[in-house]
């Protein structure tokens, strides 16, 4: 059988030479979430102020250690940091101008990196942490696929960081880089992978959310569930439930499907495809999630766009996906990513799956979110708004809303005429905002004389 040591040899590179074959004008693609490099990343950072100008570096969903190329230069004159989806790294970084969103699609992401009529945004360096190499010559993408093998094969340069920390997430597809396909290696420092902390204690208008949205989930329904506390409750609530047979295809894979597992609820044997096999982009949980997934065969790690493509996703029977929202208007218009013009996460795969449940057989899209939140001050404010926050960004558009649901309720907005949905909503809303809801509703006419009094 075929070794690969020689070539393994030769393509071996430190973190500070790799650094300096950047150039200026470049663009750089760091590796998804938690696969972003860390030594490689440390090495660029030292070049600040040397003469090296305008490098355009991009990251997705940034976590710790915080990236050294926006630490090391706060005037930017040699580092441009661009994230497609926010986190609080990414939030603090943007609240002083040293991180820029950039806004898409999750499940476009694939196609931006393999379609040649958008190769003016392909990258002059690619790099990723990866898992050591196999027998095979193939470097696994452990926790970060997403749409990392485009990105590689279509970089100028294609650099990978190992770090024996990752787990390894089999395929699915697209799920590795071959040696062949990569112009240099980097042995990492074994930096621990990224974990997240356990969610917190659930507040009791959480926990009435999860089962106003549990009661409505059946046998053999495919799920998937978004990021936050929110949808880990759920999946926790899912697993304590008598459901069976119940699959999964998301984005991410999160905490709370391990804990479906080891209760016997997920057998994945009612979807239209990948059967016996839970599909996911990417991960991003505590350690005990990562052992779980590490060369786990009952798992299948995917290109975004197999997992995201809303038509794709409609195959399944059954769909049901939970995600959160910042603020819903009287419009119904769903705002899930900004507060104004404070970028806070990003569309991410959100819309494709609020798509993708509706045109499935059965399928239904749940949007979740407390009626209320209090400011810095302590002041209480309701997320259901007139219109919403001035800057605020459309994530869902009114028309393609299916359920929302509060502490207060749930409601289907599909075929809702506006006076339907301005009394859906505040039906929703915390009682202490509906009268001040209605005065704004029928002064932007959508309320009418038939609408009932809100209970």
């Amino acid at each position: 059988m075929r070794t690969y040591y020689n070539e393994y040899k030769s393509k071996l590179i430190t973190a500070e030479k790799a650094a300096k074959l950047v150039k200026s004008n470049n663009i750089i693609d760091y590796g998804m979430f938690a696969a972003k490099p860390v030594d490689f990343d440390v090495a660029l950072a030292k070049r600040a102020g040397s003469g090296l100008e305008e490098v355009a570096v991009r990251g997705t969903g940034t976590v710790l250690p915080i990236p050294e190329v926006i630490k090391s230069d706060p005037e930017q004159k040699t580092f441009q940091y661009f994230s497609w989806y926010f986190t609080a790294i990414d939030r603090k970084a943007g609240d002083f101008g040293l991180a820029a969103h950039l806004p898409a699609n999750y499940h476009e992401a694939t196609g931006l990196a393999y379609n040649e009529d958008f190769a003016h945004l392909w990258s002059d360096v690619w790099i990723s942490q990866v898992t050591p190499m196999d027998r095979h010559g193939c470097f696994n993408f452990g926790i970060g696929n997403s749409h990392s093998r485009g990105l590689a094969l279509n970089s100028k340069l294609a650099i990978v960081e190992i770090n024996e920390n990752l787990p390894r997430c089999l395929g699915g597809n697209e799920e590795f880089v071959h040696i062949s396909e990569v112009d240099y290696i980097i042995e990492g420092s074994n930096t621990p992978a990224f974990a997240t902390p356990p969610s917190p204690a659930a507040t009791a208008e959480e926990k009435k959310i999860a089962e106003f949205i549990v009661d409505e989930i059946m046998d053999g329904a495919c799920i998937q569930l978004g990021i936050g506390a929110l949808p880990n409750l759920i999946g926790n609530m899912i697993a304590d439930s008598d459901l069976k047979d119940l699959g999964i295809q998301s984005e991410m894979f999160c905490d709370a499907f391990v804990r479906m597992y080891e209760t016997g609820k997920v057998t994945n044997r009612r979807k239209a495809y990948d059967v016996n096999k839970s599909t996911f982009s990417f991960c991003l949980g505590t350690n005990e999630t990562y052992e779980f997934i590490d060369d786990n065969p009952l798992l299948a790690s995917c290109t975004v766009n197999y997992t995201n493509n809303p038509t794709d996703i409609a195959r399944h029977d059954n769909v049901v996906t939970i995600n959160n929202i910042l603020e819903v208007d009287l419009l119904s218009q769903v705002c899930s990513e900004s507060f104004g013009l404070r970028q806070i996460s990003g569309t991410g795969g959100q819309l494709d799956f609020v798509i993708g449940a509706f045109h499935s057989k059965g399928g239904k899209s749940f949007l979740a979110f407390s009626s209320t939140f209090k400011d810095k001050e302590g002041q209480v404010h309701s997320r259901i708004k007139p219109l919403l926050t001035p800057g605020a960004t459309v994530t869902v558009p009114r028309t393609q809303v299916h359920y929302l649901v509060t502490e207060y309720g749930k409601a289907n907005l599909k075929g809702l005429s506006t006076w339907g949905r301005a009394e859906a909503l505040i039906n929703l809303a915390h009682p202490d905002f509906r009268d001040d809801l209605i005065n704004s509703a029928k002064e932007m006419k959508i309320w009418s004389k038939t609408n009932r009094i809100p209970f």
